[in-house]
């Protein structure tokens, strides 16, 4: 992409000087396989998914592609997957700061009210996915000063992770927690959340543009992530799904650029953790649809996102793309974030 074209869709910096082989899925639509099962006295116990739906999901997923890109083959998921039963609408943010996002932006109780608004919205457009709504707060943030540990990232306290988990009951939200790394890594960033990601609706995000591996500020450039570093974060989720016998998690990539994930066919995918490559950045339609066919539809990993910026996305003579608008891509995002 064109330096111009990255000024259009570059994410704001963010807080203090920044804005913000097994089973082949997907292989085999016409499989008779069944779920596996083992009966007790008492109860049945499901050993693997109902691997004939699961394909034919990933299929309409796919919006008829025949490229043979999608539907992605990838191991079958543990059963209790979110993905691709459940289309997420989620709202990103950060307590801290108005700018960031619509979660930090609006009081709560507004906050979640147009977030049901929005996930009624998706639930029309289609009716053949279950729309769920979720919170995405961004757990460590880039700075632009390096900070006592030279690290240039914040963690942000415990007690507002907690608050974003208490906002997300009533709604029986999922939680997302980002990670923007600085000059840390994927790995550290990510072993310190554990205790979170352990609990059964906490999910992850990861954000390459702030990844700084040759010590530039966080926001002079846009950085990057390598299949080495997203498999750290697929290796902590699918052990912590392993430890405490959890659903599969769901891990979202925020990309916008070429450059901002290397290698993505060495990328793993395995059967505790489900992989987002989110289309992020705002501009015009044309600019996003670009975007969406050049990095996300042309390099396939798993699953794919959409972001929507309220603000951005809406200046000039650009319009927000509508639900109705974005479940005709190919493939189906499954995952929709709100900024």
């Amino acid at each position: 992409m064109k330096k111009s074209a990255i000024a259009l869709i570059a994410l704001p910096l963010l807080l203090l000087t920044i804005s913000c082989e097994k089973g082949k899925a997907a292989d085999a639509a016409n499989s008779t396989e069944k779920s596996d099962t083992v009966k007790t006295n008492t109860t049945t116990t499901t050993l693997a998914i109902d691997t004939v739906d699961f394909n034919k999901r990933m299929v309409a997923l796919s919006n008829n592609d025949t490229t043979g890109r999608w539907p992605v083959k990838a191991p079958y998921p543990l059963p209790g997957a979110l993905l691709p039963y459940n289309r997420i609408i989620a709202y990103y943010g950060n307590l801290y700061s108005t700018r960031m996002g619509i979660l930090g932006e609006l009081p709560r109780k507004e906050m979640l009210a147009k977030l049901q608004g929005e996930v009624a919205k998706w639930q029309a457009a289609d009716s053949t996915v279950k729309a769920i709504p979720a919170l995405h707060y961004i757990a460590v943030t880039a700075q632009g000063a390096p900070g006592k540990n030279n690290m240039h990232r914040m963690r942000m306290p415990f007690k507002q992770i907690d608050t974003i988990i208490s906002w997300a009951k009533p709604i029986n939200a999922l939680v997302f927690l980002d990670v923007q790394v600085g000059h840390s890594t994927v790995k550290a960033e990510v072993e310190q959340l554990e205790q979170y990601l352990a609990l059964p609706n906490v999910h992850l995000g990861i954000d390459p543009e702030f990844s700084m591996k040759n010590g530039e500020r966080p926001g002079s450039k846009i950085g990057y992530f390598n299949a080495e570093d997203i498999n750290d974060a697929i290796d902590i989720l699918a052990n912590i799904v392993r430890k405490n016998k959890l659903t599969p998690k769901v891990l979202v990539i925020h990309r916008f650029t070429q450059g901002m994930v290397k290698n993505y066919k060495a990328i793993k995918t395995v059967p505790e953790v489900q992989i987002v490559m989110d289309m992020d950045g705002f501009g015009s339609k044309i600019l996003k649809k670009s975007t969406y066919l050049s990095y996300i539809y042309r390099e396939p990993v798993q699953f794919t996102g959409f972001k929507l910026f309220y603000k951005n996305d809406n200046k000039k003579d650009w319009k927000m793309y509508s639900p109705e608008e974005l479940v005709k891509f190919t493939p189906k995002p499954i995952y929709i974030q709100y900024q």
